[in-house]
């Protein structure tokens, strides 16, 4: 083993802002190279190699989610022996059984239904700019179209849309500022704005995901309003806040590779698989955890049960032993194999992924096409948070 470098002595991955340090891919490089089963105070263990990813989050029996799945979960706190929170604290067979009501709506082929709602969300969201405008990218094309395209699928009107972005965007760093009086009345708004939505489509149902939800059964007992309740939140805000993620990552990429981005706009077939080499190197969501239930080897150290294990999914998908010695390299052409692991993998790999996939495609396409040499102007604001590496803002001009 090499000389332990100063920055592993502030490895403090509770910290809301660990993943936007300077030298953050540095970090992750070390720990794969020399303890990728690292072990952290608070009985926390960072999993940086590609292999162990995969494994661990394919193998729920020996790795639980119900245990906690976020950085600063609450449900570390919680009792082990019974399943809580959201669908994605959910392990085997009853994450199954749930995940089941919505798969069907969003398979690729579902997904691929979705595409003149994604089309034309996106030209709304390009409508009225031009050449030489400055913008911020997320306020006008990142955050809209998904959160537009989500809201659609829920079933929510246009007029109630305005305060999606505050709320998804409370949701995401509530679990790491406990007690956030602001942040604790956007997340009751939320949860309010939803409750009376699915008490509407309880009255009247329509052909949109809180009705299907609502007239769902698992083991011959209905889904409860507090259920639905949770599912719906946990749509809204993956659904926004991972993509709107990924498609600022995305422009922030392709303006710092201009040549790459030119061939991108002569070549737009190509679009796709640009698309899994940018989710490999943005990666949206940076960490998942989960619980150890057994001892376990990881890495050629051991971790106990109960072990904290936190998947560090940018460092699997820069993983040298995956993606060979240009792995730290961006490269839209690389040819997408093997997988990355940004949108998890298992059981559990993001519902949604095939719909962002889509959104991702329809509006590289269009900002190549309209913009293809948009700059950057200045270095984008990034959201500290212990789950995303996120954009807040970012400002472009259009050219």
């Amino acid at each position: 083993m090499t000389d332990e470098p100063a920055v592993l002595t502030d490895l403090d991955i509770t910290r809301p802002g660990f993943f936007l340090r300077p030298d953050y891919y540095e970090v992750l490089a070390w720990l794969r190279a020399n303890q990728p089963a690292f072990p952290l105070p608070d009985g926390s263990w960072l999993i940086s190699r590609h292999d162990d990813i995969r494994m661990i989050s394919s193998q729920p029996d020996r790795f639980r989610s119900r245990s906690g799945v976020l950085v600063n979960d609450p449900m570390r706190a919680v009792d082990a022996g019974q399943d809580h929170g959201s669908l994605i604290h959910l392990d085997p067979p009853k994450h199954a059984a749930y995940r089941k009501l919505l798969n069907r709506r969003f398979t690729p082929r579902a997904s691929a239904g979705l595409e003149p709602v994604i089309r034309r969300k996106t030209d709304e969201a390009f409508a009225g700019l031009a050449a030489g405008d400055e913008v911020d990218f997320v306020e006008t094309i990142a955050a809209p179209v998904p959160v537009e395209v989500i809201a659609e699928l829920l079933g929510i009107a246009d007029g109630d849309r305005a305060d999606f972005r505050r709320w998804s965007d409370a949701m995401i760093v509530i679990s790491d500022n406990p007690g956030d009086e602001t942040l604790a009345a956007a997340g009751a708004e939320l949860f309010a704005f939803l409750d009376d939505h699915i008490r509407e489509r309880a009255r009247e149902p329509r052909d949109d995901l809180i009705s299907t939800l609502l007239a769902s059964s698992v083991e011959g007992a209905q889904l409860t309003r507090a259920e639905v309740l949770m599912f719906c939140m946990t749509l809204l805000v993956a659904g926004n806040e991972t993509t709107r993620t990924l498609l600022a990552g995305a422009a922030e990429v392709l303006a710092q590779h201009p040549d790459q981005r030119a061939r991108l706009a002569d070549t737009p077939d190509a679009i796709p698989n640009a698309v899994e080499e940018l989710l490999r190197w943005v990666t949206p969501i940076q960490a998942f955890c989960r619980t150890a239930t057994t001892a376990s080897e990881l890495g050629g150290t051991a971790v106990p049960e109960g072990g904290y294990v936190v998947l560090l999914y940018a460092s699997g998908n820069r993983d040298e032993a995956a993606y060979g010695p240009t792995a730290g390299q961006f490269d839209a052409f690389r040819p997408a194999h093997p997988a990355h692991v940004a949108f998890g993998f298992g059981e559990h790999l993001c519902l949604g992924a095939a719909l962002a996939r889509l959104e991702a495609r329809v509006v590289l396409e269009q900002l190549l096409a309209r913009f293809p040499d948009y700059e950057l102007l200045g270095e984008p604001e990034l959201l500290p948070s212990t789950l995303t590496r996120g954009i807040q803002r970012e400002v472009v001009r259009l050219a």
